[in-house]
């Protein structure tokens, strides 16, 4: 059977391959002293509050499982913009708002719309893996362009303008970012939009951490920017609800037609179950738990990179957001005699039952000597794999 060529384009996604040989080593060592620990998925430890999971089972015993418009319940999106309003202090009409099968669907339908064949898309180097992909899927081309430790690992606007060709449609950013959970400086971000906007370009932000900030300097919204700008969210990462597959995405209200007759023929709609219980998520005690837990992964931040650190395991950049720890692994390479970042990975997970994901999936530049580590895992489980990682490095 002939594969497309768009299909062969696509890499496989090596975070979900490490996940593999992780569970099935985690079957082995089940019953041991020293089961797996898993700081490889970027997924929350934290479930759905009760709000939210009372809010799905009402609407499925009240028969409320049918078909909403594609871009999603009103009053969900009406909940969006005041979240918007109360948290970051920002107006961002409801009509303007498309909820999505998840911030994967939004990105698809941004994609869709607004990328040609040919089209080049400026995207830093590291940055998550699928957002290039979703480029490549749109028959568009990522252009990975290295960044440094200096630069917080994004992109700058004189590195747009300097890099920016007669093929290029715009950029596709993300703050905060995985892998590295840092983010733009509202200054610098405000620049970069200013240079694409000259060129008569488009701005992607993925914003999906943006709820799990940790420093008010960088934890604002690029939509402060102008109505001009595209942001990417989900209610999987601050929200808790990474399975419910449930996002959004806010756009000039212009192309909101566009994006609507796209999802009728690509997805119909998203989960309605989903979204009647996303209504609860904006109730007062559920943002409640939602910033307790916010100061729980904060806390985790401040004790797992200083460990890291210690370990020599360098996290040249501490995150301002986000569950993740980008952190340089060559002098641990050295130690273990073994080459680069997906040996590294393998060999923590065999010998120390703890899995991290490898650099290979984030970028070209940077991919050998850097390993990304989440926090999204208790305070226990990370004290457990600095135990066992010391042992290991020792």
């Amino acid at each position: 059977m002939r594969i497309s060529e768009r299909a062969r384009r696509i890499e496989p996604f090596y975070v979900m391959e490490v996940a593999k040989a992780a569970q099935n080593l985690a079957r082995q060592v089940a019953d041991t002293a020293s089961p797996m620990i898993y700081l490889n998925i970027g997924e929350p430890d934290f479930t759905a509050p009760p709000l939210v999971q009372e809010a799905a089972a009402k609407a499925i015993r009240d028969g409320r499982t049918q078909y909403t418009q594609a871009i999603g319940l009103e009053p969900l999106r009406e909940r969006i913009s005041g979240w918007y309003a109360s948290r970051f202090g920002i107006t961002v009409p409801a009509q303007r708002i498309v909820v999505t099968a998840g911030a994967s669907a939004a990105l698809q339908l941004a994609c869709l719309a607004l990328i040609e064949a040919g089209d080049e898309i400026l995207m830093p180097d590291p940055s998550y893996p699928c957002n290039r992909h979703f480029v490549s899927a749109a028959e568009g081309t990522a252009v990975l362009l290295p960044t440094t430790a200096q630069e917080r690992f994004q992109l700058s606007a004189a590195k747009v303008a300097a890099a920016w060709g007669p093929r290029t449609r715009g950029v596709l950013l993300a703050s905060p970012s995985n892998p590295t959970g840092t983010s733009i400086a509202p200054d610098e971000l405000r620049r970069i939009h200013e240079v694409v906007r000259g060129k008569g370009g488009i701005s992607i932000v993925d914003e999906i951490y943006l709820g799990l900030s940790y420093d008010a300097q960088y934890g604002q919204s690029c939509l402060a920017l102008g109505d001009d700008i595209i942001s990417i969210n989900s209610f999987s990462k601050y929200f808790n609800m990474t399975g419910w597959r449930l996002g959004w995405l806010v756009v000039p209200e212009a192309l909101v037609p566009v994006m609507e007759r796209l999802a009728q023929n690509l997805f119909i709609c998203p989960s309605t179950i989903s979204q009647h219980a996303a209504l609860a998520c904006f109730e007062a005690d559920s943002l409640a738990l939602y910033e307790q837990r916010r100061a729980e992964f904060r806390a985790r931040r401040d004790f797992f990179i200083p460990a890291l650190n210690e370990l020599g395991l360098t996290v040249p950049v501490m995150p301002d957001g986000a569950f993740y720890a980008w952190a340089d692994c060559s002098a641990a390479c050295a130690r273990l005699g073994v080459q680069g970042s997906w040996d590294f990975a393998f060999e923590v997970m065999n010998r120390a039952h703890v899995a991290v994901t490898p650099g290979r999936d984030f970028g070209t530049a940077q991919t050998r000597d850097f390993v990304r580590f989440s926090t999204a895992n208790s305070m226990a489980q990370l004290q457990e794999s600095v135990v066992r990682l010391r042992a290991l490095l020792a």
